[in-house]
């Protein structure tokens, strides 16, 4: 099975950029294997509805990304299958045009999304400008990263760590600079 971790997220806005700093940083600790299936790491930005030819390549796709909870907490984090999302949960982002949960309903209309997955925290920034990521999203990744790596072992992949220092702030502030 042709697996896609998609991260979502403007890096730019602080805890928007999440979802891209996490994809990047499981990118960079980690080493992925398995027999049966394979796993890219794609960095989906703000893109939305410019993914859908990408996504169309995936039978299975884990998105992670920003989401609001009626009762949620700042760092709070989610775990859900598209096909069930469920009534406390606003996945609308801030900083996309055309929001995932709308790209990902279209795909449906026409019959072409696959099997999809929600990793979402709740940010406490997503409007300032800078690459600093807030304490509890900075915690909540935590919690994002073992929630991911539980779901991956579940799939069969072997999971070796490859970068055990890496630390997702320092992901942000690499991938947030121009290196020209």
């Amino acid at each position: 099975m042709k697996i896609a971790l998609l991260g979502i997220g403007n890096i730019m806005f602080s805890d928007e950029g999440i979802g891209v700093h996490l994809c990047r940083y499981m990118e960079q600790k980690y080493r992925f294997t398995s027999q049966i299936h394979t796993l890219d790491f794609i960095d989906g930005g703000t893109l939305a509805e410019r993914l859908i030819p990408i996504i169309l390549r995936y039978d299975y796709v884990i998105i992670l990304d920003c989401i609001s909870a009626d009762d949620g907490k700042c760092g709070d984090v989610y775990f859900f299958d598209f096909d069930d999302i469920p009534k406390h949960i606003s996945w609308q982002g801030s900083a996309h045009e055309v929001e995932m949960l709308q790209t990902l309903t279209m795909m449906d209309i026409v019959g072409d999304r696959p099997k999809t997955k929600i990793i979402g925290i709740v940010p406490q920034v997503v409007a300032d400008t800078t690459l600093e990521l807030t304490e509890p999203v900075k915690e909540g990744a935590k919690v994002m990263e073992s929630v991911l790596l539980k779901h991956l072992k579940k799939l069969g992949f072997e999971i070796d760590t490859v970068n055990k220092e890496l630390d997702i702030q320092e992901v942000a502030h690499k991938f947030g600079t121009y290196e020209g």
